[in-house]
């Protein structure tokens, strides 16, 4: 049986992946920072589908939290066959109407964890000439928006970047790239989301099973969505500036957590 590691694992897309990968049969390694909803979760997932669910609490914005999870993925009698690297959050204001202290604990989380996680999780896999990763980043990416869409851009471009490296290896990478999706995740921001057109949100459920198959697939991107994927297609042809100024009214709104 196979084992599945997912980052921020109680919320959202993390628990979705959390939710399909144990109906699918793997053992999971559960990463987030509250414990107790951990062990709930974990309880749950083993009662329901017979799973074994092993809990990890860990805050990647930490040394210790990163260097938790490293040790987990590098250990050879447990392997880790699947990461999903899904912990992160959003900054409600434009830039410099946020701290820096928060925005280094973003660049922290999105690229110091994912980073380092991934290249634990890669090392070992290649060894083992099979594994996967699935580092999830945002269509954030792809418009001018301060730091959270430029950590998302690095996340595409590092995942995109170590897929070729690793081609040939057994091991894929994949970043998926969802857009609004009913998560916590804008509330944990306190954003609001009245102005988003309700045919821009997603479904956790569904996303995760399209992003597992474009995995399937050997893709190293996954934008898992039609309207989305025609959005993106849009972007690349207009101006950047128009670009800027339309993000800039939404605020930093984007995020797949």
């Amino acid at each position: 049986m196979t084992t599945a590691l997912i980052t921020g694992a109680t919320a959202g897309i993390g628990a979705a992946f959390a939710r399909r990968l144990a109906a699918d049969g793997h053992d999971l390694v559960l990463v987030a920072r509250d414990t107790k909803r951990l062990s709930e979760q974990a309880t749950e997932l083993h009662d329901r589908h017979g799973i074994e669910a092993e809990v990890l609490t860990a805050d990647l914005s930490t040394e210790d939290g990163i260097a938790a999870v490293e040790a987990r993925l590098s250990q050879p009698r447990q392997p880790v066959d699947l990461l999903v690297n899904n912990a992160g959050f959003g900054n409600k204001g434009r830039y410099l109407e946020v701290s820096m202290a928060d925005e280094l604990t973003m660049i922290k989380v999105h690229i110091e964890a994912v980073l380092r996680l991934t290249s634990a999780a890669t090392a070992s896999m290649r060894e083992r000439g099979r594994g996967g990763v699935v580092n999830v980043a945002s269509v954030a990416a792809f418009v001018p928006r301060g730091t959270y869409g430029a950590s998302k851009a690095w996340v595409v471009q590092f995942t995109q970047g170590a897929a070729r490296d690793l081609a040939g290896s057994g091991v894929r990478l994949m970043a998926l790239c969802p857009g609004f999706v009913r998560t916590e995740f804008h509330q944990r921001a306190g954003m609001g989301t009245d102005n988003i057109p309700g045919w821009l949100w997603l479904d956790a459920d569904k996303l995760v099973a399209a992003a597992l198959t474009d995995l399937a697939r050997g893709k190293s991107l996954s934008i898992p969505d039609p309207r989305y994927k025609a959005l993106m297609g849009a972007v690349k042809l207009a101006p950047r500036g128009l670009l800027g100024g339309i993000t800039s009214k939404t605020g930093r709104k984007y995020g797949p957590k």
